[in-house]
């Protein structure tokens, strides 16, 4: 039995070292962990604590939640008051959400992230908290609407986890000479990306630049394909690594 699941094992990392891209690595993760009952996967670099809200969202590195939650999550604040970052930066323990509830309970701010995440289909899940080599607290989770993990998963993932997240690290800083092509944004992409990096909605992007919200949708949809973002926060993200916006 062992020497199949180390061969399980060695294949599946395989499948992770294969990715050129960190969307593939994200493509080739949710199809590991799918089996698992995992929908929905976001790791990230916890970011020092005063960080303003466009710049939280540059420290993101998986991204494939429900449409619309990383950009509402970023939008209202939510980090500040998220109690599973409160448990991850104070316990190296990996944890379900569920297991958190006390820490929350008596706190509306903190309830509110948890109800909304309910919203969008993000009401279980399980977190591995990490420490990169310089020190810094990152955070890997997977959610669902449902997830039953018994302990064995819970260590498979945070096996995972710790491989998919150094690997991600890896992805993001490839220079455009080894592999990452550099990525030309016009002046109006551009624009619409520094207002979606302030929160800013389609209808409000299209006001400020004085073109409809279908065309302020065109230029984001495009800068999602040139960068490919799954996401308005990846896109983001990604867009600050490279330095196209401030």
């Amino acid at each position: 039995m062992l020497p199949k699941l180390v061969d399980l094992t060695y294949d599946l990392f395989r499948s992770f070292d294969r990715a050129g891209t960190v969307e593939d690595l994200n493509a080739c993760l949710l199809r590991a962990v799918a089996r698992f009952g995992v929908e929905s996967t976001f790791a990230g670099v916890i970011p020092l604590p005063g960080i303003g809200r466009t710049a939280q969202a540059a420290h993101v590195l998986i991204d494939r939640t429900p449409p619309g939650w990383s950009e509402r999550y970023f939008r209202a604040g939510h980090l500040d008051r998220d109690p599973t970052i409160r448990r991850l930066t104070t316990d190296a323990t990996p944890f379900l959400w569920s297991e958190i509830e006390p820490l929350y309970r008596e706190d509306p701010a903190a309830r509110r992230v948890m109800d909304e995440a309910g919203d969008f289909r993000l009401r279980q899940g399980f977190t591995v908290p990490l420490v990169t080599l310089d020190g810094r607290v990152a955070g890997f989770s997977f959610g669902a609407e449902r997830l039953d993990l018994s302990p064995e998963l819970r260590g498979m993932l945070h096996l995972i986890a710790s491989y998919v997240f150094g690997r991600s690290l890896v992805l993001s800083h490839v220079p455009a000479a080894e592999g990452r092509e550099p990525v030309q944004l016009t002046p109006r992409e551009r624009e619409a990306l520094q207002w979606a990096a302030a929160g800013k909605s389609e209808w409000e992007i299209g006001a400020l630049m004085s073109i409809s919200e279908h065309g302020a949708e065109k230029h984001l949809r495009s800068v999602h394909r040139k960068l490919g973002a799954g996401s308005r926060t990846q896109a983001v993200a990604e867009a600050l690594r490279r330095g196209l916006i401030i």
